[in-house]
C-alpha cells in the first residue's frame, strides 16, 4: 500500500462516527436521490446517484465497523479501498457533485448524502485524488489568503475606484465596528459594484462597518477539496481578524459556501463558540428593512425571477429574505419551479467552478436551470452568490439565452430612496 493511499485510507476511517453509521445502516437504496440530483437527471448516467458517491466511505465502514464486513474482510470476500477506486471515484466525488444537498432533502430516511460526499472528500483529498484546480485554489487560499491569489493590494486598487467614484470613505481595520464585511476573491475581481452597493445602502442606514486587511477573503477552498484541517485554518483568520477589530457582526457577502463555512460549519471546525454574530449580507438588508433603516423608490417593471443559491437557501435557510427584499423593488416577480428550499443548483458549487475538468458537464447539466427559465421565460435573473452569478452566464452564454443577471444587494442600491 503507498502511502498517499494509506493517509487517504486513515482520513476516511477518521470521518466513520455515528453519523456516518446510521446512514449506511438506515440507507434503503430506494433511489429517490437520484432523481433530485441533476448530474443524475441530466446525464442519466446511474454511476452519477448520489448514493454511488459515497462507496470508498461505504468501503471503509463495512470492513471496518462492521462484524461481516470484518469477517468478509477476514476471508478476501470484501472490496478493499484502492488506488484505483480512489481514482475512478474522483470524479464522481468533485466533477459531478455541487454538496447543494438536495438528494438530502428527499431522503425517505432523514440521510444527509451530501454531508457523506463531503466527509468521502476527505479521504479523497489526503490521497491525492482531488482536481488539480481545486489545489492549486486550495494552496493560494493557505499561502496567500485567496483562492485567486487575491492580495490585500489588489483590495485597495477597488477600494479607491469605489471611493473616486462615489466620495465616500470605505473603511477599512475600524475598531469597534457594528459589522465586518466579508468579501470573496470573485466580487473583489469580477464584481466590484457590490462593495460600492454595501457603502452606500450602509451609509443610508446608518450603521458602522468595516473591512479587515488580514482577513477579507471569505472563501473556504477547505470545505470544497474537502481538508477540514484547511478550512478550520480559513476560518480561524476570520475569528481573528473580528476579534481583533472587536466587530459585533461578521458578515457573509452573496457567495454561498463560504456563508455555511463562516455561519454553520465554523464554530464546529475551530471547536468554540464565536464571540460575534455571522449573518449573510440578504438576512442584514432584511434587518435594515424591518427597522426602517432600507428605503427605496421606484421599482423594476421587468420581469424578475430569483436563484436560490443552494448554500444560502436550502442549507442555509435564507429563503424568506430575497423575496422580502424583492417585493420592494420588484412590479413583476415570477417564482421559479421548485423554487425555495426545493430549487435546483445552478451546477457550479462545491468547487466544480474551480476544476476546469468538470467545465464540460457543468455545461451539460445546466440544461436544468434553462428548463426552468423556459417555463416562466423571465426577463432577468436575480441572485445572490458570485459563483452562481458567473456559472449562471456562461450558462445562458451556451444555450444561447439572453437573459441579463443581477445582484440583488447591488439592484436594491440602485432603489435607495434619497
Amino acid at each position: 500500500m503507498s502511502a498517499s493511499l494509506e493517509k487517504g485510507i486513515n482520513a476516511l476511517k477518521e470521518q466513520v462516527d455515528s453519523s456516518v453509521a446510521a446512514f449506511f445502516s438506515s440507507c434503503v437504496h430506494c433511489g429517490m436521490c437520484a432523481d433530485a440530483c441533476l448530474f443524475y437527471t441530466e446525464t442519466g448516467g446511474p454511476e452519477r446517484t448520489p448514493i454511488n458517491k459515497t462507496e470508498p466511505l461505504r468501503r471503509i465502514w463495512k470492513s471496518e465497523y462492521t462484524l461481516f464486513g470484518r469477517i468478509g474482510k477476514l476471508f478476501g470476500l470484501t472490496k478493499p479501498v484502492t488506488d484505483e477506486l480512489l481514482a475512478d471515484w474522483e470524479t464522481l466525488v468533485y466533477d459531478s457533485c455541487t454538496l447543494c444537498g438536495r438528494c438530502s432533502m428527499v431522503c425517505p430516511v432523514g440521510n444527509d448524502i451530501a454531508a457523506m460526499i463531503r466527509k468521502t472528500r476527505e479521504g479523497m483529498a489526503a490521497a491525492g485524488h482531488a482536481p488539480d484546480g481545486l489545489i492549486g485554489a486550495t494552496k493560494r487560499a493557505v499561502t496567500i489568503g485567496s483562492p485567486m491569489g487575491v492580495k490585500f493590494p489588489a483590495l485597495q486598487a477597488q477600494i479607491k475606484h469605489v471611493e473616486n467614484d462615489t466620495g465616500m470613505t470605505i473603511p477599512v481595520d475600524v475598531v469597534g465596528a457594528d459589522y465586518m464585511l466579508l468579501l470573496s476573491s470573485m466580487e473583489i475581481m469580477n464584481f466590484p459594484e457590490f462593495i460600492e452597493a454595501v457603502a452606500k445602502i450602509f451609509d443610508k442606514a446608518g450603521v458602522t462597518w468595516t473591512i479587515s486587511s488580514e482577513a477579507f477573503e471569505a472563501t473556504n477552498s477547505g470545505i470544497q477539496i474537502g481538508v477540514s484541517d484547511i478550512a478550520a485554518e480559513l476560518v480561524q483568520r476570520i475569528v481573528d481578524a473580528a476579534e481583533k477589530l472587536k466587530v459585533k457582526t461578521v458578515i457573509s457577502p452573496e457567495c454561498g459556501h463560504a456563508y455555511m463555512a463562516i455561519r454553520w460549519d465554523g464554530p464546529n471546525l475551530v471547536g468554540k463558540p464565536f464571540d460575534f454574530k455571522v449573518r449573510h449580507i440578504l438576512e442584514v438588508l432584511d434587518e435594515f428593512r424591518k427597522d426602517g433603516r432600507l428605503k427605496t423608490t421606484g421599482k423594476e417593471s421587468q420581469r424578475l425571477t430569483y436563484h436560490d443559491p443552494c448554500q444560502i437557501s436550502r442549507r442555509g435557510g435564507v429563503i424568506d429574505e430575497p423575496r422580502n427584499l424583492l417585493n420592494m423593488i420588484a412590479d413583476d416577480f415570477v417564482e421559479m419551479p421548485d423554487a425555495g428550499k426545493m430549487n435546483w443548483c445552478c451546477g457550479a458549487g462545491g468547487g466544480v467552478s474551480s476544476n476546469e475538468r468538470a467545465n464540460e458537464i457543468r455545461l451539460k447539466v445546466f440544461q436544468r436551470k434553462k428548463d426552468q427559465l423556459d417555463e416562466i421565460k423571465p426577463d432577468a435573473i436575480v441572485s445572490a452568490c458570485s459563483n452562481c452569478r458567473i456559472h449562471l452566464e456562461d450558462g445562458l452564454e451556451e444555450y444561447h439565452m439572453e437573459i441579463p443577471l443581477l445582484s440583488l444587494t447591488e439592484t436594491l442600491a440602485e432603489h435607495l430612496a434619497d
